[in-house]
């Protein structure tokens, strides 16, 4: 068995490719991920209260999040470019982290999946609140970024033990 029949992204020869798609039937895609950032409880209560100096966090974490979900394939070599039919990105704050937790879900109608750019819309988002933040904590934290489930393609659904 060659590394080609293995894995999808390398070619027979050995090298890295993209892989061919265009055989595969189009079907609805969702892909899901999550993710953390902890930080102490006065930073957590700024984001809150809407009064960390550089504005609204969890509103430009979000536009962040959708932005890094459409532009994955730029980011990562080997991602198709796919048109995405929706991105949402929800925040919860959690005293008990403390901290915020992400959860972004992406939907395309397409031959490949979004699990991609779910996973990054996750990560960027998280990395604006860190950004928006440090001033005021570098000791955040992030974590737990995986992917929690998804829809669509020959693989079938999958959900996050």
């Amino acid at each position: 068995m060659t590394p080609g029949d293995r894995l999808s992204h390398i070619a027979p020869d050995g090298t890295a490719r993209m892989v061919d798609v265009s055989a595969k039937p189009e079907t609805a895609r969702m892909a899901r991920a999550t993710g953390q950032i902890t930080m102490s409880a006065e930073t957590l209560a700024a984001i809150v209260g809407n009064s960390v100096a550089k504005g609204d966090v969890l509103g430009v974490a979000r536009v962040a999040g959708i932005m890094a979900a459409k532009r994955t394939a730029e980011l990562i070599p080997l991602c198709h470019p796919l048109p995405l039919n929706d991105v949402s990105v929800a925040f919860v704050t959690d005293t008990a982290i403390p901290g915020v937790r992400v959860d972004v879900t992406v939907r395309t109608f397409g031959r490949t999946g979004v699990e991609m750019e779910a996973l990054a819309g996750a990560t960027i988002a998280l990395l604006t609140v860190y950004d928006m933040a440090k001033a005021m904590d570098k000791s955040m934290v992030i974590n737990d970024i995986s992917l929690a489930e998804k829809t669509g393609g020959k693989s079938g659904p999958y959900a996050r033990p």
